[in-house]
């Protein structure tokens, strides 16, 4: 096992308020379904890391089901880059934050954050211009405070600020974020045999139907869990 913490930065599933961009495509309650099921394979895979710690970086009330053993760590008001920022200033010793929106990531695509995990920091550049992973070895959060999120060039100020603050920077795999209806089903067909894939698919076939579901993404348990572990 390594001294590296992953910590999965992810938000509440509820309908009217992720992964917004799906709909028209898939209605509200399908498109929470649908990011529930990216953020439990998300979960899965990183379960599946040779991790010290496991992190849940959350803003909601309600925890799902799939970060059983996850240390919960809420997200603090502010926006994304200062919260990112509070968190790489939690966290004692190696860290890999990785998002929800990319359930194709798979061990492969952070091996070399395990391989060589004396290195400075690895960047995971995303297809639209953000970044989906970000490990630094000596996490601070000011590496990250005033960059501007949800941009174009979002991931190319991060890995300026990188460089310029002198750290020896690897770069992984570019991944695709689920934003959209089409990216959603680029992703799916990556990883036809996963939950996502299945989500989406249930959820494309009932969004043709005269009727939606109305159930909920997650499940009730209290956003109360302890930290533990990497946590300082």
């Amino acid at each position: 096992m390594s001294a590296v913490t992953v910590a999965v930065v992810a938000k509440e599933c509820l309908p009217g308020k992720v992964k917004t961009r799906l709909t028209p495509a898939l209605s509200p309650e399908g498109a929470a379904r649908v990011a529930a099921a990216s953020l439990a394979d998300t979960l899965a895979t990183v379960r599946s890391l040779p991790a010290a710690h496991r992190v849940l970086f959350f803003d909601g009330q309600v925890v799902p089901d799939a970060a059983d053993g996850f240390d919960v760590l809420p997200q603090p008001s502010g926006g994304l880059d200062e919260r990112l920022g509070a968190l790489f200033d939690a966290i004692d010793g190696p860290l890999l934050l990785v998002g929800m929106d990319t359930p194709q990531f798979g061990a492969d695509d952070v091996a070399p954050v395990f391989d060589e995990p004396e290195r400075d920091a690895w960047f995971g550049p995303a297809e639209d211009g953000g970044f989906w992973s970000l490990y630094l070895r000596d996490p601070d959060g000011a590496h990250l405070r005033g960059v501007p999120m949800s941009q174009d060039d979002t991931g190319a100020v991060q890995l300026a600020r990188l460089v310029d603050a002198g750290l020896d920077v690897g770069v992984l795999s570019t991944l695709l974020d689920v934003d959209t209806a089409p990216d959603a089903h680029r992703v799916a067909a990556l990883v036809p045999g996963s939950g996502f894939a299945a989500a989406l698919a249930a959820e494309a076939t009932t969004s043709t139907g005269p009727e939606t579901r109305a159930t909920t993404a997650t499940t009730a348990t209290p956003a109360t869990t302890p930290i533990t572990g990497g946590a300082r």
